[in-house]
């Protein structure tokens, strides 16, 4: 089958701001592939076709690519959101906890991009759209591999779109602050732990949790990810909601002094 529709592949489409996207996506007129690693387990959503997907497989990613091209003939539009959150000091965490992050939340963006862009070469046109977050340009204290993470989503997402510009296709990044999902209990917690960091750890799990509760609904952040796809002159990035667009300004005009301070109050840490 095929379809004069544009198609759009969302990974970890099964909830939050995946499954938000996905059904904005449809919306705004295209034809929606989602993904998830157990589809069996999938409320299924009008629009929207579940696919399964291991980002850290690389057989599973080629798998999936191929499904969606002999289905419906074309990918337009990839939206890398698929990922994980870890907390805990640095120290806390083994090497290979630390290796599984990133396995996910800069190799599985990576391996979904290399499956995708021959084709969207081959059409001279195609936008993927990869989730960073606000620790893709800010420090957060114990959570240093994430944040580790998306900013190496951000290097490759801006280096990687000045080579394919010139082919038709545009890496662009969606920026997110928190946002009300089921996030936090998608984080990863130490394997590791020391005492020495226990007290800290509480009081920044404690941070993290009040910023998701409190955060913009997911369909704020699919907004930002509808434009992206959409708009006939993208932007490299999109802050999505009002508090991720504040920290931005100040992360770009703020002293360097400054910044660090209200980084520190923000955390509650002393010092």
């Amino acid at each position: 089958m095929t379809t004069n529709r544009p198609v759009a592949l969302v990974t970890g489409a099964s909830s939050g701001i995946g499954q938000a996207a996905a059904l904005a996506l449809v919306e705004a007129g295209f034809e929606v592939v989602g993904t998830s690693r157990d589809t069996s387990k999938v409320t299924p959503r009008d629009g929207v076709t579940f696919l399964d997907l291991d980002v850290t497989s690389d057989a599973s990613v080629t798998t999936l690519v191929e499904q969606v091209i002999e289905r419906f003939g074309r990918i337009d539009v990839l939206v890398n959101n698929a990922g994980i959150g870890s907390t805990g000091a640095a120290e806390e965490t083994s090497l290979g906890q630390d290796q599984r992050v990133f396995d996910i939340n800069l190799f599985g963006v990576i391996r979904m991009t290399k499956a995708v862009l021959p084709h969207m070469r081959a059409q001279r046109r195609g936008r993927i759209i990869n989730m960073s977050s606000i620790y893709g340009f800010i420090p957060q204290p114990y959570m240093a591999v994430y944040v580790a993470s998306k900013h190496a989503v951000e290097g490759y997402s801006e280096s990687l779109d000045h080579e394919v510009r010139e082919h038709g296709v545009r890496v662009l990044l969606v920026e997110p602050g928190g946002t009300n999902t089921a996030f936090e209990g998608n984080i990863v917690q130490p394997d590791a732990p020391l005492p020495v960091y226990a007290e800290q750890r509480r009081v920044t799990d404690q941070v993290v949790a009040q910023a998701v509760k409190g955060g913009d609904a997911p369909t704020t952040v699919a907004r930002a990810i509808v434009t992206a796809a959409t708009t006939p002159k993208p932007k490299p990035r999109y802050t999505a909601g009002p508090f991720a667009r504040r920290l931005s300004v100040l992360r770009r005009l703020a002293p360097a002094r400054v910044f660090d301070q209200q980084i520190r109050k923000f955390n509650k840490l002393a010092g």
